[in-house]
């Protein structure tokens, strides 16, 4: 079926963005269509004001519309307690638990020398930075529990570890609702070497 220029391109932008295959684009571009003018310009602002508005916190790195982020300006949050997280989803999905009352530092990517991606292309330097200047009693490792969060973690260890301040790492291993007949043996093994007493 042919489509109009205009409608054929939307469609190709649209399934640049990640998870988003040709069939969905174009169903998400008719929905804009459906949806009326008011709709696309709304979504056409939206998409250019988070281009225009948004930058890193020049504290933890993560992604806002003012500097200092509001996690950094909460006067309620403990400032000696970091967390490393490898992108700001990762934050988002710590805030959520509501557990954790520290401050975050976005590393946005973890160590990867087979795509090229080393501890220059990572905010390793401006993490050192901040705690020469805002010395912390913990950082809290929360990289994801694959090679290159492992890598990562390892690598942050070894520059952290120096300068006195304690450094740990989230607790990995059987998730809630898991059955321990299906999980892989790495898993198991984590779950039994970070168990706990009760």
């Amino acid at each position: 079926m042919a489509v109009a220029e205009p409608i054929a391109r939307l469609v190709k932008e649209l399934a640049k963005l990640p998870g988003i295959g040709e069939k969905t684009a174009q169903r998400l571009a008719f929905h804009v269509l459906e949806a009326g003018p008011a709709y696309a310009e709304a979504l056409a602002s939206a998409i250019s004001g988070v281009v225009r508005d948004v930058r890193t916190c020049s504290s933890c790195q993560t992604l806002t519309d003012q500097d200092p982020c509001a996690i950094c300006r909460d006067g309620r949050r403990d400032g000696r307690l970091i967390c490393v997280v490898e992108g700001v989803p990762d934050l988002v999905a710590i805030e959520r638990t509501h557990e954790f009352r520290g401050r975050y530092h976005v590393l946005h990517g973890a160590l990867s020398p087979l795509d090229g991606v080393g501890p220059g292309d990572l905010t390793v330097r401006e993490l050192l930075l901040r705690l020469e200047r805002e010395p912390a009693e913990e950082v809290i490792l929360a990289t994801n529990p694959d090679v290159e969060g492992e890598a990562t973690a390892l690598y942050l260890v070894k520059l952290l570890k120096p300068l006195g301040v304690k450094v740990s790492r989230i607790a990995q291993g059987v998730p809630m609702g898991g059955d321990l007949e299906y999980a892989d043996q790495v898993t198991l093994a984590r779950a039994l070497a970070g168990r706990r007493e009760l």
